[in-house]
């Protein structure tokens, strides 16, 4: 059994940051040991969703999650990376990139 989780982020307001990012998301461009690691915290599917500098990642994850595992070691330089385009929401918490988001309507509940 899975369930569903939301997220949202900023990016740096800069188109051409913003194509970068989007480039290095395309299939196949996240480093392999990125993707393992993703997949070993308990993400069975993600999708990141962009409007202008918004973005929303929606995530089908493990009951278990989030699993306590060792990232690799490139996962910190891809995170570092990513901060050259990202940048918190107001309200995030120091450090905190992808700040969770509260369901607040579901058409399968009437």
């Amino acid at each position: 059994m899975s369930r569903r989780l939301c997220f949202a982020l900023d990016l740096v307001d800069d188109a051409a940051l913003i194509a970068e990012y989007e480039a290095r998301h395309r299939p196949g461009a996240v480093w392999p040991g990125v993707m393992a690691h993703i997949y070993a915290q308990g993400f069975e599917a993600m999708e990141i969703w962009r409007t202008a500098d918004r973005l929303v990642m929606i995530a089908d994850v493990a009951d278990d999650f989030p699993r306590a595992v060792t990232p690799p070691p490139e996962n910190a330089a891809w995170e570092d990376l990513m901060w050259k385009f990202q940048k918190p929401l107001a309200h995030a918490a120091a450090g905190e990139k992808w700040v969770p988001m509260q369901r607040i309507f579901s058409l399968d509940e009437r």
